[in-house]
């Protein structure tokens, strides 16, 4: 049913909706002097769309909640609307429609849902002693971009202006998401760090994890943003969070979905080992830190 009633009607023959909802709050999850209106709408709708996709589940629609005051230019709004738009063509979805208010400062609400096409969702909960741990997408690069935006760095050309882009438009890898729906024992979206993320894994699943560092997929831009700032590139692989890449568990001696990297094992008992110690770092995101 076209958009312009009280709400929406969604056609979904599997008779199952993933569901996933976040919050963006200006000053907090991103800056107007360092995004564009469309960085905003990019990366809202893909931390959206990652959640959907790690549970095995092609993404259909958005709602968009906006909230903002009075003084912001029109001009923004449909900006940040084209942003959103393209992501939703590069998912393969729509937006279904929205509500908007005053505030006193940006707040975006985001709704996302997506179809399971008859499979089973993938939960955090279906890891096994012997599975291997993988991982899917970049790491790293987005807190690379972050750190060189706080170290004033944000006009760096090349390799080290690709780092930046990373962080103010992430880009899931739904394709690989898709893949592995029906073959992983469990996924989650990396969003506050890869430590803190499969920790919810162990924790769902009641097991431990064990990752290796030298399994880890950290482009070289990210090791060179690193010695430039003076930062030990596996923090920002390992807690990072914000590149949006999945992580999740195959069982052993299965071949590893397109576009995946084995990381690790997972292992009877619980938390995350780090080179076969617990992480002593910062383990990810802290959203009341």
């Amino acid at each position: 049913m076209p958009a312009g009633d009280d709400a929406a009607v969604l056609r979904v023959p599997d008779g199952r909706v993933v569901a996933t909802t976040d919050l963006l709050v200006e000053d907090r999850h991103f800056r107007r002097d360092w995004s564009a209106a469309a960085d905003v709408g990019v990366k809202a709708a893909a931390q959206n769309f990652a959640d959907v996709v790690a549970m095995g589940a092609r993404p259909l629609t958005l709602l968009v909640g906006l909230a903002c005051p009075a003084s912001l230019p029109s001009g923004w709004v449909l900006e940040m609307v084209g942003g959103m738009v393209d992501e939703c063509v590069r998912a393969g979805a729509s937006i279904a429609g929205g509500d908007i208010t005053g505030a006193d400062r940006i707040m975006l609400a985001i709704t996302a849902l997506g179809e399971l096409d008859g499979g089973a969702p993938v939960t955090r909960a279906g890891a096994r002693p012997g599975d291997i741990v993988a991982v899917a997408g970049e790491l790293g690069r987005a807190a690379a971009g972050l750190g060189l935006l706080r170290a004033g760095r944000a006009a760096a050309g090349g390799e080290l202006g690709e780092l930046v882009r990373a962080h103010l438009r992430p880009r899931p890898p739904y394709p690989a998401g898709l893949a592995a729906a029906g073959r992983a024992t469990a996924m989650i979206d990396v969003s506050d760090g890869l430590v803190q993320d499969l920790g919810h894994i162990a924790a769902a699943s009641r097991v431990g994890i064990d990752v290796a560092t030298a399994g880890l997929p950290c482009p070289e831009p990210v090791r060179t943003a690193a010695k430039l700032l003076g930062v030990a590139w596996p923090d920002w692989a390992l807690a990072g969070g914000e590149d949006h890449a999945l992580a999740g568990t195959v069982p052993a001696g299965s071949a590893l979905p397109p576009g995946w990297r084995g990381i690790g094992a997972v292992r009877a008992g619980n938390g995350v080992r780090v080179d076969g110690e617990p992480w002593r770092g910062q383990a990810g995101w802290e959203h009341f830190r």
